[in-house]
């Protein structure tokens, strides 16, 4: 009676180098300290400087900050998306296996930075400005608080996670032909936060309120700000693909081909794919 075999595939392990934390803490304390030095500007000028939006002073410590970000913010997320376009991988069908590994290494790191940046906005300076418009009667849209969150921080998230999402749709097969409906929930939804802020000031103009956001006109922050739970749905549906280049790399056994990714997408996300 013949015995079945297990096949084996060689393949050179990648040195550990491919999988390093050093660009993550590299980029987190980055983020920490512009966000410290955001934080020290606004409590120093924002009750000093800020109060009266048809002042001089007004305009040379938040307006000018203002019009610099809605230069740079733009600019940047184009240039990001057509660099990563640019360069993308036009043969996914022959990716390694060892690259593919890295290259989900790689995303996960940037949804981390993605994710980080979106407390720092949707989260901490949301929480903020709540406090700030509770405190000091506005007397302009553009009040030291919104500059900061709305102008600045949301923007800068939304940069973050599009530019995660492009990556893979570039460089990974099971990305490149199909939409991941958890991916586009974790980038769509608190993108669309950044629209909502029209609605509030619109509602703002028009009606008192108080800063509460049980309050209808807030509404749309809280969901979409919910949202962001589709990383759960993300990590799901990427997982069973990395543990399987996980065994196929450092135990050598086969696995999906590349190919067969970009045509079936959908098979990488069997759990099935998870079994030691």
């Amino acid at each position: 009676m013949a015995q079945a075999t297990t096949q084996t595939v060689s393949i050179s392990i990648p040195d550990k180098s491919a999988f390093s934390w050093k660009n993550l803490w590299i980029a987190l304390a980055i983020i920490t300290a512009f966000e410290i030095a955001v934080n020290v500007y606004e409590r120093t000028f924002a009750f000093a400087k800020g109060l009266d939006y048809f002042t001089p002073d007004y305009q040379t410590y938040w307006m000018s900050i203002l019009y610099t970000e809605l230069i740079l913010e733009p600019t940047t997320l184009i240039a990001l998306c057509s660099w990563l376009w640019v360069t993308r991988d036009r043969a996914m069908e022959n990716l390694a296996p060892a690259e593919e590994l890295r290259r989900y290494w790689n995303l996960g790191l940037y949804l981390v930075v993605y994710t980080t940046l979106l407390y720092w906005g949707a989260s901490y300076y949301t929480e903020q400005d709540g406090t700030w418009h509770q405190t000091v009667i506005r007397d302009t849209d553009f009040t030291p608080s919104h500059i900061i969150e709305f102008y600045q921080s949301y923007p800068i998230y939304i940069i973050a996670g599009v530019g995660s999402m492009v990556y893979a749709m570039t460089r990974l097969p099971a990305y490149a032909r199909a939409f991941s409906v958890p991916y586009a929930v974790l980038v769509g939804s608190p993108l669309m936060i950044f629209p909502n802020v029209g609605l509030n000031e619109f509602g703002h103009t028009r009606w008192f309120m108080e800063e509460l956001f049980v309050a209808p006109l807030h509404w749309g922050f809280v969901m979409f700000g919910w949202g962001a739970l589709g990383i759960l749905g993300t990590w799901l549906q990427a997982c069973p693909r990395v543990l399987e280049l996980i065994k196929q790399v450092y135990y050598g056994k086969p696995a999906t081909p590349p190919a067969v990714v970009l045509n079936d997408p959908e098979r990488t996300t069997k759990m099935e794919l998870c079994e030691i």
